[in-house]
Order: C-alpha cells, then structure tokens, then sequence
C-alpha cells in the first residue's frame, strides 16, 4: 500500500516563521507552499521552495484568500471569477519562485477558508479548477476527499486526487469539524495513526461522536502550524511505515 503524506509550509511572512519548514520536510513527501495570499513573501517562497528541492519533496501551489491577519481563515465575499483570477495570479507567483529555485510545481491544493468554501459551493470548485487549469493542465489538483472541488477537477479532467487530514476531526457528512468546536484538532499521535490505518485498510474515517464516512485517500495532510507538527508528522511516518505502507508522492 502507498500514500502521500504532505503538509502546509512557506506561511511565514518576513522575519516571521511559521513553524519548522526545514524539519517538517525531512519527514513529508509533498509540500503545499503559501503563494502570497493567506501568508509568505518572495523570499520566503523562494526559500521553501529550495528546502524541498534540496529534500526532494514534490511541491504544489496553496492558494488562498488575500487575508494574512485572518491567516486565510475567514471567507471573504468574492465572485466565481474574483476567485479564478486570484487563484491563477497565485500559483502563477509560486511558479515564478519555483523557476528561480530550480524546482517544478506539480499540483494545485486550496488553502483554509477557500477550500472549506469550494468543499460545498460547487460554482467555487469550478473557479478554483478552471483557475488551475488555465495556469497549466499538466497540474494536478489535490481536494478534500468527498467534496465538489474533487468533483470539479474530474469534471474538467485535471488529474485530481484526494486527501484527508491525521490531526482533524471529522463530521458525518465528511466534512473537518469547524476549527472553532471542541475536538477538532487530534494531538494524540497513537490515535491518529490508528485512525489513518484504519480508513487505509476500510476506505471510513470515524467521525465526532461516533460512527464512520467514506473517505477516499491517495494523500494525508498534516499541519506544519502546530507546536506539535514535527512530531505529529514525524509518528506519522513512522507509524505507518511499521504497518508496511510506503510514503510517496501522489502525482
């Protein structure tokens, strides 16, 4: 059995860091690089995007809204084409980094608020995917298992693959409970690893409160903005390692 196991880097800003990039990518085998919007800068996309490269990680643009204090979090009142132009103008920025690092972006995942929003909003998923598409087709577009952003890729024939997250709880209808409730982030690493070889082996992730939804998965995010990230990512690896799955890109 094989997945990709990836995270959320480059959401510094300045002298600010976000996180340890550097060691979250000795673990992970795709990274989702902030292109500007949410977080980051050229310098630290830059720099990100060289770390990978050095660790020979897959990277991918993660684009969100133009809200650094809200961390890209909150959902900003947009139209379908507002949100297609931002997020082409964002992976276009990453990719301009990426040519000066010397390293190839391959995939497209929505960020935050803009991904829980296309998660459900179908005329969202179609922007962010006709977006994706227009930057190149030969992106790949990596959505929340079960949503219409999935849905929308297919539809448009991106190579498009699903994700489902170690650190955050779910709800029946497969969606992450609100980051706002009680239990929504997982800190007990043994949990979650028992959590994620079981959707491996059963294609059903337990949900809040009990009870299961069918998720598909070709790659499992965990979040690099955490104080327990490192080590969450790096029992992770391990775990699943010792249950015999293999860890590599999905594209």
């Amino acid at each position: 059995m094989q997945i990709d196991l990836n995270s959320d880097l480059g959401e510094g800003f300045g002298d600010w860091r976000m996180g340890d990039d550097a060691a979250i990518l000795a673990v992970v085998t795709s990274a989702n690089i902030a292109c500007g919007g949410h977080a980051s800068d050229p310098d630290t996309m830059v720099e990100t995007l060289a770390l990978a490269r050095a660790q020979g990680v897959r990277v991918g643009a993660h684009p969100g809204y133009a809200d650094p204090l809200g961390f890209g979090r909150r959902v900003i009142p947009m139209s379908a084409l507002q949100i297609e132009r931002m997020v082409a103008v964002q992976i276009g920025a990453l990719m301009g980094a990426a040519a000066l690092a010397g390293v190839a972006v391959a995939y497209v995942k929505a960020h935050g608020a803009l991904a829980n929003l296309a998660a459900d909003e179908r005329t969202v998923a179609d922007a962010i995917a006709r977006a994706t598409r227009a930057v190149s087709p030969d992106l790949a577009l990596l959505a929340i298992s079960g949503t219409e952003l999935q849905a929308a890729g297919e539809a448009l024939g991106l190579a498009t693959y699903a994700e489902v997250f170690a650190d955050r709880a779910y709800l029946p209808n497969g969606r992450l409970v609100p980051r706002s409730q009680p239990g929504a982030m997982l800190t007990d690493a043994s949990a979650a690893i028992q959590r994620l070889l079981a959707l491996l082996e059963t294609g059903k992730m337990p949900v809040l409160g009990g009870g299961e939804v069918a998720l598909q998965a070709q790659s499992i995010c965990v979040h690099g903005d955490s104080a327990h990230a490192v080590a969450m990512a790096q029992a992770i690896r391990q775990g699943l390692g010792a249950a015999g799955v293999t860890l590599a890109p999905f594209a």
